[in-house]
């Protein structure tokens, strides 16, 4: 049970997202108040079923396989919450960020290392292969400039692309705060 492995960390604006269809919430307060695999989503068109189920899951506000059975996310809103704070710190990389957001690069070039190495550990793991939309999904979280924040992991050794351009990676052996023997 869990998150696929291309959904990442929980992103306030993808649970607001899910939460805002009609189908989706009322699919999710069925599982939440523990409806029975058959009864989850009756009523609903398969189609739309799916749908709300599929944005559920994508969102991690709810675990489970398809098909069922499905559980409410014990940890979703807690991580979302988690992720606001940051942006709170008056030291290292948290002043950078606000809500989790990056409110500006540092011009320190050490700084914006650190930065963009956490950020790296935050969206990429060891062995993980993306393509080009899920990175972007998933740097959406940290800015709404994307190019820009994918280029500077790419400047800077802590995110490369496969030779064909299909796929994105973090090196081997470099850990998210790692060195750039570059």
């Amino acid at each position: 049970m869990g998150r696929k492995p291309d959904e990442g960390i929980p992103d306030w604006r993808r649970v607001v997202a899910a939460l805002a269809g009609a189908d989706a919430r009322r699919v999710y307060a069925q599982i939440v108040l523990g409806a029975p695999p058959g009864e989850v989503g009756a009523g609903l068109p398969p189609a739309r079923r799916e749908r709300a189920i599929a944005a559920l899951l994508a969102a991690g506000l709810v675990e489970g396989r398809d098909g069922g059975p499905f559980a409410a996310s014990e940890t979703v809103f807690r991580e979302v919450l988690a992720r606001q704070t940051l942006g709170r710190a008056t030291g290292g990389i948290g002043r950078f960020l606000h809500g989790g957001r990056i409110e500006r690069y540092p011009a320190n070039q050490a700084e914006r290392r650190e930065l963009l190495a956490w950020i790296a550990g935050q969206v990429l793991r060891p062995g993980e292969d993306l393509t080009e939309q899920q990175v972007n999904e998933r740097l959406l979280q940290y800015t709404d400039d994307v190019p820009l924040l994918r280029r500077y992991l790419v400047d800077f050794g802590l995110l490369q692309r496969t030779a064909s351009g299909s796929a994105y990676f973090r090196p081997a052996g470099r850990t998210a705060g790692g060195d750039d023997s570059r």
